[in-house]
């Protein structure tokens, strides 16, 4: 159907009006949605949370384990900024020996003068969905021994029903970040150590950022 030139007009006239409505509606609701993702809170519970870290040597492997104080920290899912802390208990390291234990914490991580090592994350890279299996990237700063490393880690979400398993697994350059290597002429040991956290997530919405 030939509709007459001023029709024409008329509905190219009304055409563009509705694109024009659409665009608006798209930005519009993309911004809402935008401003409506509220940050997202997180907490690790120290009993359902295992620090363990493992030590080659020239004689053998030796493991250990630390004990989480406490874990809070939030996510805003807009930018990937990330705030709080994940305190670890530095004088609960241990290896099942004793005289091993006592030189560790005297002598390496001088645990009676640094009592603690926590890491503050401080953004999240890529989409931040705890709904979704996978791993995220968090880029971070660890403090051991009263010294302040930046840190990436990769961390491995699992989610559950009502809160996430969150598994992690990396190593710290502990000798080449200041602390005494407790390697003797005979037993050597690596300058690196090794450890796995596996945590359960308790996330919730927080209404600021």
């Amino acid at each position: 159907m030939i509709y007459p030139r001023d029709a024409q007009i008329s509905i190219l006239r009304k055409l563009a009006a509705t694109c024009c409505l659409l665009v608006m509606l798209t930005f519009t609701t993309a911004g809402y949605a935008q401003r409506s993702a509220a940050p997202i809170g997180i907490t690790l519970q120290p009993a359902t949370t295992s620090i363990h870290w493992t030590l080659n040597t020239t004689l053998h492997i030796v493991h250990g384990t630390f004990k989480l104080k406490s874990g809070s920290f939030r996510i805003d899912p807009i930018t990937g900024d990330a705030s709080g802390q994940i305190v670890i208990d530095a004088s609960s390291g241990e290896s099942a020996d004793s005289a091993r234990d006592k030189r560790m914490h005297s002598a390496v991580l001088e645990s009676s003068k640094y009592p603690t090592i926590t890491f503050r994350p401080t953004h999240v890279d890529g989409k931040v969905d705890l709904a979704a299996p996978g791993p995220v990237t968090v880029n971070g700063v660890l403090n051991l021994h009263g010294q302040d490393h930046p840190m990436q880690l990769t961390v491995n979400l699992h989610p559950q029903l009502t809160a996430v398993s969150v598994t992690a697994h990396f190593s710290v350059p502990f000798v080449a970040w200041g602390l005494k290597d407790p390697s003797t002429f005979i037993f050597r040991t690596d300058k690196e150590v090794i450890l796995d956290i596996d945590a359960t997530a308790v996330p919730s919405t927080q209404s600021r950022f």
